[in-house]
């Protein structure tokens, strides 16, 4: 397993969907062999420094990120995702000032959102991009079958990151998830992203 590494990996600090916790998390990564593993808890730095801490520890190399809910026009429409991680130290503060602005001036329902509008180079500078595969825009469209709104979704996230966008594609069981995956897979190879 020394090639795999979890990309977005949500912890008990996740309130509402994780009781992973961090010292058999770091545990089972080790000794799986994993040179590194994400943890990208809902909304929330709150893990931070007892992940760093104990990764580091054990010889794994953390990734800082952050599983983010964005505002989406429309009452009734469901938020989508998307998980940035820190490529570096600007990364890290840009990714801490769009999670205190979600919790300052995002609070939709309770929960903390982010603007679209929010996010432009100097915002995005030092983050990578994960599509959250089904709960993201782009893995919505495919799953609807709107490859337009897809492609149009893809261009307006590479316009922000560049070569710093992946399609996030997982298998856990979902039901309809080998038809996204098989349909995210044809379209990165269409649209040449990884």
């Amino acid at each position: 397993m020394t090639d795999f590494v979890h990309l977005r990996l949500h912890t008990e600090y996740s309130l509402v969907d994780s009781v992973v916790r961090l010292p058999e998390l770091i545990t089972q990564v080790a000794a799986e062999g994993m040179s590194a593993v994400a943890v990208t808890d809902q909304s929330n730095l709150f893990a931070l420094v007892k992940f760093y801490t104990a990764a580091l520890e054990r010889g794994v190399k953390p990734i800082v990120g952050v599983d983010l809910l964005i505002a989406e026009t429309g009452e009734r429409v469901t938020p989508t995702r998307i998980a940035l991680l820190c490529q570096n130290e600007a990364g890290y503060r840009n990714l801490t000032r769009l999670v205190s602005r979600a919790y300052l001036e995002g609070q939709q329902h309770g929960e903390p959102r982010i603007e679209r509008i929010w996010l432009d180079a100097r915002s995005t500078a030092g983050l990578i991009a994960l599509s959250c595969g089904p709960e993201g825009d782009v893995g919505r469209a495919l799953a609807a079958g709107k490859v337009a709104d897809a492609r149009r979704r893809l261009a307006e996230w590479r316009a922000l990151f560049g070569d710093r966008y992946y399609l996030e594609v997982s298998r856990v069981g979902r039901e309809g998830e080998e038809v996204l995956l098989a349909a995210t897979v044809e379209f990165a190879l269409a649209e040449s992203v990884p």
